[in-house]
């Protein structure tokens, strides 16, 4: 008989364990002479044709190498066949260290691990959530095709006739013009850099310039130059200017007014409404804003619901889950910086400590998730699924192709279930907690993160 055995499982703190396994050699002497056999077969070295090395030789070689690699598989089967054995939930892998000598007749080692925390749900009957709801009616449209309509703003010299008019009377920059100005600035006399353009080009208002720069064109006539000292920023991003002032003269070139494209039906074809007109048109707006409405609301209660789950089940989380988590923001970081062109983003260094918060709240409700939905039986049925997917792919040409795209990636079904399995959740608290409906605009709830 041949003796396995944990010698004792330790408790290093809330969830961090130590567990100390111990075996004889005798229990690793068919692997290590089974590992050797093979690396014999393969060995070469001179004088010897493959295959054909002494035995001697390879243990001479690989011997000690062998021993680390066998003394370690079993430990490892080991620990999780004990682990199994003593119902532990892990949470990491093990960290194993050995603690006899590697010719010992009685091999021990230590496995440092932690352990998944007990999850106690809460008590969601005091908890209070807003549910916000948002009409999208004709005054919401109207704005919308007015964000479009300047979208596909252009503009006409002020004083010059068009198609379009010639702006009126007035040819002085009045604000949400387009102006064109050459200018020069000079700190104690001198010109500094950056400080001096030609033909520059940009909109009273947008805020693209500075307030004081603005101000000053605002009102000049083609032609007409204006000197005025402005004071940079402290925090200006030009630092050899930041906090001093400088004296700047701009020169108008060039007045132009914006103009509008009406709302008539060439407006809805270049939104590429071949049929049906304005009326057509608005009634798209209205179906992609109630979209958008649907999608925000439900964000906003799903984040609420979240933040009461972490606030109504506290728990004490693996350090290795938050490492592990970190590491795969970092990753997701990086590839976003690779996919915007950012130089160097593949060495950039990105600190660990930035995702940390998010890190922290992820694997929380990550553990708190999982362990409710069991309790609660919250799982996303194959129904549930096929009416998500579903409702996406009416939002395309042709659903048939989209519903296609998603069942033919089991990894896209898992993102589809994921996100239904979430909304089991929000009803499931919903319905516990007191939830308060609140009736915002489109513009209020645009605002809300």
């Amino acid at each position: 008989m041949t003796k396995e055995a944990a010698v004792q499982i330790e408790n290093l703190g809330s969830l961090d364990r130590k567990m100390t396994l111990q075996f004889n050699r005798a229990d690793i002497h068919q692997a290590r002479e089974a590992r050797l056999t093979k690396i014999s077969k393969s060995m070469k070295m001179p004088g010897f044709r493959p295959g054909k090395v002494p035995k001697k030789m390879v243990e001479q070689q690989y011997g000690m190498q062998v021993d680390f690699e066998v003394q370690y598989d079993k430990a490892s089967q080991l620990f999780y066949e004990l682990s199994k054995k003593e119902g532990l939930k892990l949470a990491s892998q093990p960290r194993l260290e050995p603690k006899s000598e590697i010719d010992s007749d009685e091999i021990v080692f230590d496995a440092f691990f932690e352990v998944l925390p007990e999850v106690k749900i809460g008590d969601f009957s005091a908890s209070e959530l807003t549910r916000y709801t948002t009409e999208v009616n004709d005054p919401e449209i109207d704005r919308a095709l007015d964000v479009l309509r300047k979208q596909r703003v252009h503009y006409h010299s002020r004083g010059e006739a068009g198609d379009h008019g010639d702006g009126g009377s007035d040819t002085s920059a009045q604000k949400d013009d387009q102006v064109t100005i050459d200018f020069v600035g000079m700190i104690d006399g001198v010109e500094f850099a950056g400080g001096k353009a030609e033909d520059f080009k940009f909109v009273i208002g947008a805020g693209q310039m500075l307030p004081e720069f603005e101000a000053a064109a605002l009102g000049l006539k083609k032609g007409e130059s204006k000197t005025f000292p402005m004071k940079f920023p402290d925090d200006y991003h030009g630092a050899e200017v930041a906090g001093k002032t400088a004296e700047f003269t701009v020169t108008m070139k060039d007045v132009a007014w914006p103009h509008m494209p009406p709302v008539d039906e060439e407006f809805a074809k270049s939104l590429g409404i071949t049929e049906g007109g304005v009326e057509k048109m608005r009634s798209e707006i209205k179906t992609n804003m109630d979209r958008e409405v649907k999608r925000r609301t439900e964000a906003l209660l799903k984040s609420q619901v979240m933040d009461e789950l972490v606030k109504q089940c506290p728990l004490d989380v693996p350090k290795s889950l938050i490492t592990g988590e970190q590491e795969r923001l970092i990753e997701a970081a990086r590839n976003d910086l690779i996919q915007r062109g950012i130089p160097n983003a593949k060495d950039a260094p990105i600190p660990p400590e930035m995702f940390a918060e998010q890190a922290d709240k992820r694997v929380r409700l990550g553990l708190i998730l999982s362990d409710l939905v069991k309790q609660q039986n919250l799982i996303a049925s194959p129904e549930q699924i096929k009416a998500s997917i579903e409702e996406t792919a009416a939002t395309y040409e042709d659903p048939k192709e989209v519903m296609r795209w998603y069942y033919s990636d089991p990894n896209r079904l898992k993102e589809v279930e994921a996100v239904v399995l979430e909304e089991n959740v929000v009803k499931h608290i919903c319905s516990l907690a007191k939830v308060t409906d609140k009736a915002v605009t489109f513009e209020e709830l645009s605002k809300m993160s």
